[in-house]
């Protein structure tokens, strides 16, 4: 088993990694929640073939198996319902504050704009073989539902539990069996209303940039991480506004080619033009430092 716990190699390499780990025979099980959960809701003839890369033969492989979608979950962030037009002047220690996960400040701040979400939808892609089109978000508030599959027969499935790590973590090193992780344990007559609504991406433009990235495909996973981590570290520093993460992101995007060609030295060699660039936008922006 290979247990991956940070979503960037999958980002940025995940349809080559994923083919690796079948070549060799090795399964590569998330612990990142989300796809924890999508793992636990797949059939397992789905989940025991190799799981190599999406393809064009990755459709029928689905519904071969009655997988309609993959529906993933999102808190939806300390602003979720805070006033788009008051999102310029929040701060880094606002943006950090998350109100289901304790989790580091990155990618705090990445929930906050829900472009973790959206680096998310391009980590399932890779693991599941799905294309993105297949792959749905969902703001879910209470962070109970971390993830759902439909099945063609209108059947949805779930998996729900208390938004804590030691969950996922402990499915993941005890794959395929079951072991106990010390959580606490859901009561499910007292958990009230879960909502579900769908993400507005005025509101969360990162998640918008993100699916197009899917869907463009090759370097491009590249650029957007890359060049997240960069205006992310400019927001946190005092340099950029909340708002401008995505703006600085977008513009990156705008001006690197996006290449087919993705083996390692590619893709690292994107990834360093891609802070170089994204660093001098900001550099050379008007009102920054």
């Amino acid at each position: 088993k290979v247990l991956i716990a940070n979503k960037e190699p999958l980002v940025m390499m995940g349809p080559e990694i994923m083919r690796e780990a079948a070549l060799s025979g090795a399964t590569v099980i998330p612990l990142d929640s989300e796809h924890n959960a999508v793992l636990q809701c797949l059939p397992g003839s789905f989940r025991d073939e190799p799981l190599i890369c999406p393809t064009d033969s990755s459709t029928s492989r689905l519904e071969e198996h009655g997988i309609e979608k993959v529906i993933l979950t999102a808190s939806g962030g300390p602003f979720l319902d805070f006033p788009t037009e008051e999102l310029d002047n929040v701060t880094p220690e606002q943006a950090a504050a998350h109100p289901k996960w304790n989790m580091g400040k990155k990618i705090s701040i990445d929930s906050a704009t829900m472009m973790n979400k959206g680096l998310e939808l391009i980590e399932a892609c890779a693991l599941f073989s799905i294309e993105p089109s297949r792959v749905e978000i969902v703001v879910h508030p209470q962070s109970i539902v971390h993830s759902l599959v439909e099945y063609s027969d209108g059947s949805l499935l779930a998996q729900m539990a208390s938004p804590d790590m030691r969950i996922p973590i402990v499915n993941a090193l005890g794959y395929p069996d079951r072991i106990s992780s010390g959580s606490e344990r859901l009561d499910v007559g007292q958990l009230g209303v879960l909502e579900f609504k769908e993400p507005d991406e005025r509101h969360f433009p990162c998640l918008r940039l993100a699916r197009e990235v899917a869907e463009t495909g090759g370097t491009a996973p590249v650029i957007l991480n890359a060049a997240n981590e960069i205006a992310v570290d400019a927001f946190c520093n005092g340099r950029i506004r909340f708002t401008q993460i995505s703006e600085f992101v977008d513009r990156t995007l705008q001006i690197l080619p996006v290449l087919i060609r993705r083996d390692l030295e590619t893709v690292l060699e994107v990834d360093l033009k891609t802070r170089r660039v994204t660093k001098d936008l900001i550099m050379s922006a008007p009102g920054t430092a």
